[in-house]
């Protein structure tokens, strides 16, 4: 995995994880912040384990930098 430029930070910034998550809302799809790439989905299974709710999550990894966003697809949130 390449490491990123001296003085980058190796995570989204808020702002960009909003937006992206902002993309997939709007288009059912986004692209990385930082290199411009489509981001690929990975959805992750959430059963209601005895709390009354099941989540659905998506995780959009970007295949060049390697920087992810991770959401509760309904609620457009990280938890």
């Amino acid at each position: 995995m390449p490491e990123p430029p001296t003085g980058e930070r190796a995570q989204f910034e808020a702002a960009e994880e909003k937006a992206v998550r902002e993309a997939y809302a709007a288009q059912g799809a986004a692209d990385c912040p930082r290199c411009g790439v489509r981001m690929r989905e990975r959805a992750i299974g959430g059963g209601s384990f005895g709390l009354g709710y099941a989540r659905k999550r998506e995780w959009l990894l970007c295949p060049s930098c390697h920087r992810s966003v991770l959401f509760d697809v309904k609620r457009g949130t990280r938890n």
